[in-house]
């Protein structure tokens, strides 16, 4: 089958494009900026509720900065020190592995929350 150019599509025109509304303006504040002229406000002077910024939200901490590192070393050790009693008492069972490495994993946790 031979290539003809009559299945093209016509070519898109040019339409003229650019800029609608003036610059530092949004396409709603035309309207209410001439139905209110009793106060001359500029765009400048407050802050549109689209802005992409929205700073956090600041939370409240329970446990003040400075007992974070206490708080992960006391783990840490606690978690080191169960899973060596349990095999100084001659049991190593699971129950004491499993202690130490939960305190061991909350001395890490608290580890990322310091600052």
């Amino acid at each position: 089958m031979a290539y003809t150019p009559s299945t093209m599509a016509p070519p898109k025109r040019k339409t003229g494009g650019g800029r609608v509304t003036p610059k530092g303006t949004q396409p709603g504040e035309q309207k209410k900026r001439a139905s209110d002229d009793s106060t001359v406000t500029s765009s400048r002077d407050h802050v549109a509720a689209s802005s992409r910024y929205t700073p956090k939200a600041d939370r409240r901490q329970l446990i003040p900065p400075n007992m974070i590192p206490v708080i992960m070393c006391a783990l840490l050790i606690i978690g080191g020190l169960v899973i060596m009693a349990g095999y100084l008492v001659g049991e190593a069972n699971r129950w004491f592995t499993g202690v130490g490495l939960v305190c061991i994993l909350g001395g890490l946790w608290f580890a990322t929350k310091w600052e």
